[in-house]
């Protein structure tokens, strides 16, 4: 099991091969990890959905809060990530494939919709026409009442593609909140939580 710079040189090396869809040089910290992965539900049995999980740092916090309970999917497009989360967690569905599949992923597994999507997707290097997409795949997985969190990093507030897809979140979900700036995270970071998204 890999663990600490272990998974930090896949994710750097990954970063080098992909930017654009690996979005980051570094996994996110534990405390951003934290605040992310709040909504999920210390209780009942709820199904959870996490998207481009990378290396895993929101997947240990999202099964430490499901202690066993529920259903944890990982939707990663990156092969090597997948490869090397599904062995770190083997408990976690690791799915190599496209969250714009997210509603046909679900089915085959006979969940119904989610209760909770936590995504680590880099929203602010995709194009219009992706985020439009992508959100909309995971709009329509959720449940009337489902959360949504994401995160952004400071540095990216100022690009046209960011406040695009902030814009976006507002019409496609009920509340948007964002948090406090997570400064313990290289680079430093603040969460969406989305909830209710709109029919």
């Amino acid at each position: 099991m890999w663990r600490g710079s272990g998974a930090a040189a896949l994710f750097f090396g990954q970063f080098l091969r992909a930017p654009a869809t690996v979005g980051a040089f570094a996994p996110s910290s534990r405390r951003l990890a934290r605040s992310v992965c709040a909504p999920v539900p210390e209780r009942g049995e709820p199904t959870v959905v996490e998207l481009g999980p990378g290396t895993g740092s929101f997947t240990a916090e999202i099964q430490r809060r499901l202690d066993g309970r529920g259903n944890h999917l990982a939707v990663e497009l990156n092969g090597p990530m997948a490869d090397a989360l599904a062995d770190r967690f083997p408990s976690v569905d690791v799915v190599h494939g496209d969250a714009a599949h997210l509603t046909r992923l679900l089915a085959e597994r006979g969940l119904g919709r989610a209760d909770v999507v936590v995504s680590g997707l880099p929203w602010a290097a995709f194009p219009a026409d992706l985020q439009l997409l992508l959100l909309s795949a995971v709009c329509a997985a959720m449940c009337p009442a489902g959360a949504f969190t994401t995160f952004s990093y400071v540095h990216a507030i100022p690009l046209g593609s960011a406040r695009r897809f902030r814009a976006l979140l507002a019409e496609r979900f009920e509340e948007v909140v964002p948090s406090r700036t997570v400064w313990r995270n290289a680079p430093p970071a603040f969460v969406f939580h989305a909830r209710r998204p709109r029919p």
